[in-house]
């Protein structure tokens, strides 16, 4: 690989991009005036430098956020609706700043950005129809002596906390129904990709958002300035989607205040291959659900568990179409994979790689990283991993395919069940009585059925056991920003 320049635009949209904290619809220097360095993983360099936020920020972004709430809260939601749709609007003109500012920052390539824009786009767009669609309920009470009354209200003011893999539909997957229900908000962008929220914020004012109904408090003090807000009894609710590590700990955070929490965190997805699947579409599938960002998602094909009679044909088949990915800069015309999103990241995928191959696991593929500038991993392939290693049960958030053989369907399913996560789960089969029996039996909080892609902003994303708390997106969204209140009504 060689050393690859920014694109010729890439100055000019940086240098348009909103670099202070987000406070009272503007952007302003940090408390403490300090900055952090934004770097692009596919060189290293220094993008620019962006306020730190400080617990002081923290405290004058809350300020704001309840000092808005009541209005806000009190807006119509036809007018709420109408600022998310012309929110909508506004990305989807700006797809192209959007789509080159999250490659730049983040490194996948620029045709997978403009995915996820359309995608995180599309938040804005279900949530202000959803935004008119807030309900209750109205009944005779049982013993005829009045009635009952169920209303719906924002919870008030909520953290959002976003992760760094995909820095806009993370946001406005958040943002999107927290607005929606009457919710004024803070987030708490990833240190690694905070330009892309940033330039989220201007598009809400533009969009017509009022003043203190969002605030973005970029940081490297994040256990300092989340603990600051969580601590603080006007915030009411806490969104987070990372890691289980980082989950516990905002969990137990949030009892103090007894806040509502929304969490989405880590995963381990099985992508199961069954001896009567058609091997094209499932090879097809696990390069969707593996290489997808780099293999850096949540719900990314971790453990690829395929029939032994037809293993070998699976093994050889997704090994060529690896093999094949040209690696590079995102921004650079035929990349197919970008570097992760920093050093750390990258060791920790070339370790856990490095523990499997020494414990006897076969590389068909890849396997280190590479030896250039930027942050880099081979597009990797391994099989014959024993039991027990690290790389079957946690995360790799890599682009490393890992496949297990089974026998049975019973010893399939037992294979996929056997971890602390639950959020998303694949199967490929032809059979419509086994997609109904499999289905059931994953215990996973979304399931694929002969596809590798299922998120989608009209459907609640979620998991079961240490894969999180709550939903985002669907109809279900929204009621995560909403308290149920009952009123017993006697004419």
């Amino acid at each position: 690989m060689t050393r690859t320049e920014l694109p010729a635009n890439a100055s000019a949209l940086i240098a348009s991009v909103p670099t202070g904290v987000w406070i009272d619809g503007a952007a302003r220097p940090a408390s403490g005036s300090a900055e952090f360095e934004v770097r692009n993983p596919a060189t290293g360099d220094v993008l620019t430098t962006i306020a730190d936020a400080t617990v002081a920020d923290a405290d004058a972004a809350l300020t704001s956020a309840t000092a808005a709430a009541k209005a806000w809260a009190a807006t119509a939601p036809r007018e709420r609706s109408t600022i998310l749709r012309r929110a909508w609007e506004l990305v989807i003109e700006r797809t192209e700043d959007f789509a080159l500012l999250m490659t730049i920052e983040m490194g996948k390539t620029l045709a997978e950005s403009r995915g996820e824009v359309a995608y995180g786009a599309e938040f804005l767009r279900w949530f202000s129809e959803e935004a008119v669609r807030v309900g209750g309920r109205t009944a005779t009470a049982p013993s005829g002596n009045g009635r009952i009354l169920v209303t719906k209200e924002p919870v008030g003011p909520c953290l959002a906390i976003t992760p760094w893999n995909f820095p806009l539909a993370m946001g406005t997957r958040k943002i999107g129904p927290a607005l929606a229900a009457g919710c004024t908000v803070i987030v708490k962008p990833a240190e690694d990709t905070p330009l892309t929220t940033m330039l989220l914020a201007q598009v809400f004012a533009d969009a017509g958002l009022p003043a203190g109904v969002l605030s973005v408090l970029p940081t490297m003090d994040a256990p300092n300035v989340v603990a600051a807000l969580m601590s603080d009894p006007r915030l009411r609710k806490v969104s987070f989607t990372g890691s289980t590590g980082v989950g516990k700990k905002l969990i137990a955070q949030s009892a103090d205040q007894v806040l509502r929490t929304s969490m989405e965190l880590g995963g381990n997805a099985p992508f199961i291959v069954f001896d009567d699947a058609d091997i094209s579409a499932a090879v097809d599938g696990a390069m969707a659900a593996k290489m997808r960002n780099g293999g850096e998602a949540c719900t990314a094909a971790n453990r690829l568990l395929v029939h032994n009679s037809v293993r070998e044909e699976f093994t050889a088949a997704l090994t060529e179409r690896i093999e094949a990915t040209t690696v590079g800069a995102g921004y650079v015309e035929g990349t197919a994979l970008g570097p992760l999103i920093n050093a750390r990241q990258r060791d920790s995928v070339a370790a856990i790689v490095s523990e499997a191959v020494e414990s006897g696991a076969r590389v068909r593929t890849g396997g280190a990283a590479v030896d250039a500038p930027g942050y880099f991993f081979e597009p990797t392939v391994i099989d014959e991993v024993p039991a027990g290693q690290r790389i079957l049960s946690e995360e790799i958030f890599g682009p490393v395919a890992v496949i297990t053989g089974f026998d049975t369907e019973d010893e399939a399913i037992a294979l996929a069940n056997n971890t602390e996560y639950g959020l998303a789960a694949y199967f490929y089969t032809q059979s419509l009585d086994r997609m109904l029996r499999v289905s059931s039996a994953l215990e996973a909080g979304m399931v694929g059925v002969n596809r590798g892609v299922i998120s989608d902003p009209a459907a609640p994303f979620g998991g079961v056991k240490q894969s999180g708390l709550g939903s985002e997106g669907g109809s279900e969204g929204i009621d995560e920003y909403l308290n149920t209140k009952y009123i017993a009504l006697t004419p």
